[in-house]
């Protein structure tokens, strides 16, 4: 693994592991599993939640790897029970910084798998507040990435798209997790592509076949990262309309 499980969100090393190296999602699986049980055993109610919702994140993750076409809604409603369920005891402590996580969470359940941006903004932009007031990297960093996204798709803003995306890369070169660079350094060059400064934009998406090759991820994203290389050098600009 990768060895920065203490600067992560607890829970989160094990599915990044499977989401973005190995594919194995058992294995991540029982890690949480036994996590959970373990902060139920010492009424740990912080470490329940945060396993609770890291399951939903492995739910995401497998739901992704299944292919977003053919979703069986009872595991839409699975992912989102779980965020649901972390988020209700994370208000309940107070958790600020848990709270923003699982409200990103249910944002994702919205955009990712419903594909329902006017659901998903309310929680987006909630998730945003909180984390940079109160939560660690990553949450910043995926919450500043979904906004960013917003803006492409919704507002038809791409230079306010860009300033969230930078952030969110950032935001993972601090961390110095190199198994999340990629897709931040991606998402930012597909959105500079769009704003009209191409020759950073294929900058950013050639860093992200790079940092792909050093984070050693699974082919379905170094494949992703390598095909928008091929596309952006062709002089392709990717479309963001809102479907």
């Amino acid at each position: 693994m990768s060895g920065l499980a203490a600067a992560l969100p607890a829970g989160a090393d094990p599915v990044l592991e499977a989401a973005f190296v190995t594919g194995d999602f058992d294995a991540a699986d029982a890690v949480l599993d036994e996590a959970l049980t373990r902060a139920r055993a010492d009424d740990d109610r912080r470490a329940n939640a945060a396993m609770l919702h890291w399951q939903g994140m492995a739910l995401h993750y497998r739901a992704i790897d299944a292919g977003l076409d053919a979703l069986d809604p009872a595991v839409v409603e699975a992912e989102k029970e779980q965020f649901r369920r972390a988020l209700a005891f994370r208000r309940a402590l107070g958790d600020r910084a848990g709270v923003a996580e699982s409200l990103f969470g249910l944002g994702l359940v919205h955009q990712v798998l419903r594909r329902d941006w006017d659901a998903a903004e309310p929680y987006f932009f909630e998730a945003l507040t909180e984390a940079d007031q109160h939560a660690d990297l990553l949450t910043r960093s995926e919450a500043h990435r979904h906004v960013g996204f917003f803006h492409l798709v919704v507002t038809g803003r791409p230079d306010v798209a860009v300033g969230h995306l930078r952030h969110s890369l950032a935001l993972r070169q601090e961390l110095g997790d190199r198994r999340l660079l990629a897709t931040a350094s991606l998402a930012l060059g597909q959105a500079l592509l769009v704003a009209g400064h191409r020759s950073e934009g294929v900058a950013a998406i050639r860093s992200s076949v790079e940092q792909a090759a050093a984070g050693r991820l699974r082919p379905m994203w170094a494949g992703m990262t390598a095909d928008w290389l091929r596309r952006a050098e062709a002089g392709e600009t990717p479309s963001f309309a809102r479907s």
